[in-house]
């Protein structure tokens, strides 16, 4: 994959486990028809993502080919080998063959459901990057805090990580705090920019030659990323997203602000 520059920004979504097949087809054809309104330049500086279940993956990466503006397709998982015998994962390396360009590990739900921990989180992220995608890594703390408590949980699972993927490669952090997570309100502007400046102060982030955007994605949607742009490189949608007028006009607010 070719180098990215330090200044696009990132902005997708994810449809975790909420469409049936036909429906996630109707929504990404919506969100196809409104994105391809947009004049392509006015988006030259935004990748744009979109992360379907597995099942729905192949055809998405279809049809994501048609649209004017550049889609990545994405995944919400893989296995850190890239091939075995691992009944029922998936490999990071067939990712790669159907298309995909980003791959979401570590998510809150992945952790909490499956008992994943950071160093799971940290092999997956480096077979993602071995096989030429962007690691999605979700990191976030667990409880209400000060910045300083957030900064010293995200530490570990940021240092895990960036220990297993070359310092050459690009990573996308995707800061989600875990009690923002599907909550009717985001974290506070000054909690997520107080956060997000301590990870990049981090010296396992700082002292990096790849790209590391960081991105926010606790309960993120449109009117956001106006009031967190000065330190943040893009949003991660979950939901809040999955109206495609509303996840095309977050885009352009994050392509314009």
């Amino acid at each position: 994959m070719a180098a990215t520059p330090r200044n696009r920004r990132l902005v997708g979504l994810s449809t975790k486990m909420y469409f049936s097949l036909s429906r996630n087809r109707q929504v990404t054809g919506g969100f196809l028809e409104h994105l391809g309104k947009l004049a392509p330049s006015s988006l030259a500086h935004v990748d744009i993502f979109i992360i379907p279940d597995f099942v729905a993956l192949a055809e998405t990466a279809e049809q994501v080919k048609t649209c004017p503006v550049p889609v990545w397709p994405g995944a919400q998982d893989c296995h850190w080998e890239d091939s075995g015998a691992f009944t029922g994962e998936v490999s990071p390396a067939v990712l790669s063959e159907v298309g995909v360009r980003i791959v979401e590990v570590g998510h809150a739900e992945r952790r909490r459901l499956f008992g994943e921990d950071d160093a799971v989180v940290a092999k997956k992220a480096a077979a993602v990057s071995r096989n030429g995608m962007v690691p999605l890594v979700c990191i976030g703390e667990q409880t209400r805090g000060g910045i300083a408590l957030a900064v010293g949980e995200c530490r570990a699972q940021v240092e895990a990580v960036l220990a297993a993927v070359s310092p050459a490669a690009e990573v996308a952090l995707a800061y989600e705090p875990v009690w923002a997570i599907g909550a009717s309100e985001p974290a506070g502007q000054e909690h997520v920019l107080g956060v997000v400046e301590g990870i990049r102060q981090l010296g396992c982030v700082k002292s990096r030659e790849g790209v590391t955007r960081i991105v926010y994605g606790g309960s993120a949607g449109p009117g956001l990323y106006a009031q967190l742009k000065s330190g943040l490189d893009g949003l991660f949608l979950g939901r809040f997203g999955h109206d495609p007028g509303r996840f095309v006009k977050t885009i352009q607010e994050v392509a314009e602000a």
